[in-house]
């Protein structure tokens, strides 16, 4: 059986990194996809120099700041067709990778994509976008990633969390 593990962003060792690591123990052969890594080296024993597949955000400069709202898109390039488990490990958009109907997804889900959610308000703030042609265009985008994310949940065939 070919295993895929997808996990949003690789760059801090966190609790989604712990959590990572575990799904690794159990699935040692498996690949491993994210949208960009700029993991330590210090940080990085438990991924046991595997091969790791990165978005094309990866290439983008401020890549770990900017461009939340392309993340969507970034996690539906991946090309999963090869595999038949997909494991998504997913505190933002993880869980919406495409997948086909003879292939199995459990999604891991820490939280649902918080920035859209329920810290909307205090990230629109933080980046003084409170009012304006900016503040609307930043509202009516996290409108569209809301909608994504409830989409991309029957997408899933199993959820844990």
């Amino acid at each position: 059986m070919k295993v895929a593990l997808v996990h949003d962003w690789l760059v801090t060792f966190g609790g989604a990194e712990r959590v990572l690591e575990q799904i690794l123990k159990l699935y040692p052969n498996a690949d491993i996809f994210t949208l960009y890594d700029f993991l330590p080296d210090e940080d990085r024993g438990f991924l046991k120099n595997k091969k790791i597949t990165t978005s094309f955000l990866q290439k983008f400069p401020f890549a770990k700041k900017k461009y939340r709202s392309y993340l969507p898109l970034a996690i539906e390039q991946f090309d999963l067709s090869e595999y038949d488990l997909i494991i998504s490990n997913s505190y933002a958009v993880a869980k919406g990778v495409i997948t086909g109907p003879d292939q199995l997804h459990i999604a891991y889900v820490q939280s649902p994509i918080r920035y859209a959610w329920d810290l909307m308000f205090q990230y629109l703030n933080e980046a003084d976008m409170t009012a304006g042609p900016g503040s609307w265009l930043a509202r009516m985008i996290l409108h569209y990633i809301r909608i994504w994310d409830v989409r991309t949940a029957f997408g899933v065939d199993k959820f844990l969390g």
